[in-house]
C-alpha cells in the first residue's frame, strides 16, 4: 500500500525480455536501498512491482505478461524517468490518499496547458470508469495522488503546480502520453454498493 506521495525518481538503465520470458527491468535511483529488502513492493509510475535483486543504487524487478497488458509498462525505454515511492509503514503519514499500485487502466492526456501558475491536464479514461471519478475526489496518475477539478463524462482534469511537474514525471508529459490511472478505493465501494442495493 502506497500514499501517491513521490519521494524519488529513477532511470531505467536496462530492459531485458528472455523468449518466453517475464520482462527484466534494471532500475538506477539515488533512493536508499540498504533497508529495502528482496522481494519488497516499490511502486514505479503507480505499478506495484517487487525488487527481485539490488547492489549500491540500482535493482531489479521482474515483470508478467498481466502487469504489462494493464499498465503503461510497455511504454517504457532505457533513459525513462519513474515515480518511485516505497511501501507504506503503519505509523507514515498519510499525505495523499490510500493507493495499492493496482492500476485499473491507462488515461491519456487530451489538453495541456497554463492556467494561472499550474498547467492543467485533461485525461481520457476507458467510459467503464468515468463513474468512479468526481470533482474534488482523489486519482493516482503514474503512482502520483492528485485532486479531481473538474469532470466532463470520461474526462478529468487536474492542476499541476510546478513543485510537482520538477519532482515527478508530470513535467515532461504531453497530449497523447500514457499514464497509469488508479481509482480511489472509496470510489469503488462506494460504486460497488450502490450496484447490490
Amino acid at each position: 500500500m502506497f500514499t501517491g506521495i513521490i519521494t524519488h525518481r529513477g532511470r531505467i538503465a536496462a530492459l531485458t525480455r528472455p523468449v518466453g520470458g517475464d520482462l527484466r527491468l534494471t532500475v538506477e535511483t539515488d533512493m536508499p536501498l540498504d533497508d529495502i529488502a528482496i522481494g519488497a513492493s516499490v511502486a514505479h509510475n503507480g505499478v506495484c512491482l517487487t525488487v527481485v535483486t539490488k547492489e549500491a543504487n540500482r535493482y531489479d524487478l521482474q515483470i508478467s505478461n498481466e502487469t504489462i497488458d494493464k499498465t503503461n509498462v510497455g511504454d517504457w525505454k532505457i533513459g525513462d524517468l519513474l515515480n518511485l515511492e516505497r511501501s507504506l509503514r503503519l505509523g507514515d503519514e498519510l499525505g495523499g490518499h490510500l493507493v495499492y499500485g493496482h492500476v485499473d487502466a491507462v488515461a491519456s492526456v487530451v489538453e495541456r496547458h497554463a492556467e494561472e501558475g499550474s498547467i492543467r491536464h485533461t485525461f481520457e479514461v476507458p467510459a467503464e470508469f468515468a463513474k468512479f471519478i468526481a470533482t474534488k475526489g482523489s486519482i493516482c496518475l503514474d503512482g502520483v495522488s492528485l485532486t479531481v477539478n473538474s469532470v466532463e463524462g470520461n474526462r478529468f482534469g487536474v492542476n499541476i503546480i510546478p513543485h510537482t511537474a520538477e519532482v515527478t514525471s508530470f513535467g515532461t508529459y504531453q497530449v497523447g502520453s500514457r499514464v497509469n490511472f488508479e481509482i480511489d478505493i472509496m470510489a469503488r465501494y462506494v460504486a460497488r454498493q450502490r450496484e447490490v442495493q
